[in-house]
């Protein structure tokens, strides 16, 4: 097992680049002052000019978004497929086929490491990053580049170089008046966004502590083949390996860490945590996380998230104001536990609690198209950059089992994986990192 130092995970000073500390805490801090600026959410997006779609990832999710777009509103079309792997895009046009009677040409559908590049190039207006994460600053960068409208799925990187990569294209989008919208689907989501805005009115007072799980059972892991290259190998059990997903602190609780930054109204400071590996049986990641965050003002978030079987799970949040407490998500609390405000909820809603949880992967597609076709664009890259940067100061402060700060993190010159992507060895350190050493 290597012992790693904390420069490990820190890196060096990158203030002799040309992406200093002060140039990133600029993007973040005039895009991330807390305002009741919310979206309109329309139930569908307006008509206009036909807008043409290019998917960039064609697993499940990928697949679920493209068809999250065709169903957003009127004279949508998607015309190109990308991928990595040619079963999974053929995958993917079967069921698009299959669900919404479309077929992709052959001639728009592409594979390999620069799939992505093709599928820009295939006269698209809009975008859809749905590959692992690691892959995501470079693809957007290249879409907004390409003068791309961009749906980009959370996290959207792994590492700080990611991270602000993602901002500095971020502010290109915002000059080029391109709309950006990420797969936060809580802040897409009608119950989430009441509550949210009832507690920055203050009906719960100020906020003093936050609560933050995601526990449940373990995900997926794929078994290699002799056949595949160990890229191969990886790429395909991407969830597992923390260059590719940033591990499940990144890639899965990143939901709650940027409900807590939402409401919150800042990213913290700093961060003290601890975590391990228990039984994950494939990659070099964790299954669990305990991070204590320190927001301003001494405002602590405890972050709590695992990944196994046979144990309690528990995903929610809570966050504790000084005239009551919410569960973020429908209900405000008195401070003796009693109900202050509940979001009224029809009869068929309340039958169906998942209902708004599955109709904002929809409404992110529709919040897309409706800025778009109004004209008023819109970017929730900073807020997806902090709160991905967020899991990644947590996850770094567990691997060393040292206390870690957030400028630490803007001006850390991390990079995870290899600097080339081909098909063949993998050159990344392949161990389970040892906190305290």
């Amino acid at each position: 097992m290597r012992n790693y130092s904390r420069r490990d995970f820190l890196g060096t000073s990158v203030m002799a680049s040309t992406i200093g500390l002060a140039m990133v805490s600029s993007l973040m801090s005039c895009k991330k002052k807390k305002s009741l600026q919310l979206l309109p959410m329309p139930d569908d997006a307006p008509d206009g000019k036909k807008l043409r779609a290019g998917l960039i990832g064609c697993g499940s999710r990928g697949t679920g978004a493209a068809i999250n777009y065709l169903e957003a509103g009127p004279n949508l079309e998607l015309v190109a497929l990308g991928d990595l792997f040619d079963d999974r895009l053929q995958q993917c046009r079967e069921n698009l086929k299959k669900r919404k009677g479309i077929e992709i040409d052959s001639e728009k559908c592409f594979t390999g490491f620069d799939a992505y590049e093709k599928v820009i190039d295939a006269g698209v207006d809009i975008v859809l990053l749905v590959t692992p994460p690691a892959f995501r600053p470079q693809q957007f960068e290249a879409a907004i580049k390409a003068g791309k409208h961009v749906f980009m799925e959370k996290p959207v990187a792994v590492d700080p170089v990611g991270v602000r990569s993602v901002l500095i294209n971020a502010h290109r989008a915002d000059e080029m008046g391109l709309s950006v919208i990420t797969g936060t689907i809580k802040r897409h989501q009608k119950d989430y966004v009441e509550t949210y805005r009832r507690v920055y009115k203050g009906e719960i007072g100020n906020i003093v502590s936050g609560n933050a799980y995601y526990n449940q059972g373990k995900l997926w892991h794929v078994n290699p083949r002799a056949e595949w290259t160990e890229m191969e190998c990886m790429v395909r059990d991407w969830v597992n390996w923390c260059w590719l997903s940033g591990d499940h602190i990144v890639e899965q609780h990143v939901h709650n860490l940027d409900l807590m930054n939402w409401f919150i109204g800042h990213h913290p400071v700093k961060s003290t945590g601890f975590g391990g590996r228990h039984r994950r049986i494939t990659g070099d990641q964790f299954d669990f996380f305990s991070v204590d965050f320190t927001y301003p003002d001494e405002v602590h978030v405890h972050s709590m998230c695992r990944q196994i079987n046979g144990c309690s799970n528990n995903v929610s949040d809570l966050i504790r104001g000084t005239r009551g407490y919410t569960n973020c998500e429908n209900t405000l609390f008195n401070p003796d536990g009693t109900v202050k405000w509940k979001y009224p909820l029809t009869q068929e809603q309340a039958d169906d609690r998942w209902c708004f949880f599955w109709r904002a992967y929809r409404q992110e597609l529709v919040d897309l198209v409706t800025a778009i076709r109004t004209n008023q664009p819109v970017n929730e890259a900073y807020n997806i950059a902090e709160s991905t940067m967020t899991g990644i100061m947590g996850r770094i402060s567990a691997y060393t089992g040292k206390t870690v700060t957030w400028d630490e993190m803007l001006n850390s010159d991390v990079h995870l994986g290899p600097k080339h992507y081909v098909m063949g060895p993998v050159d990344v350190v392949k161990v389970v990192p040892v906190p305290g050493q």
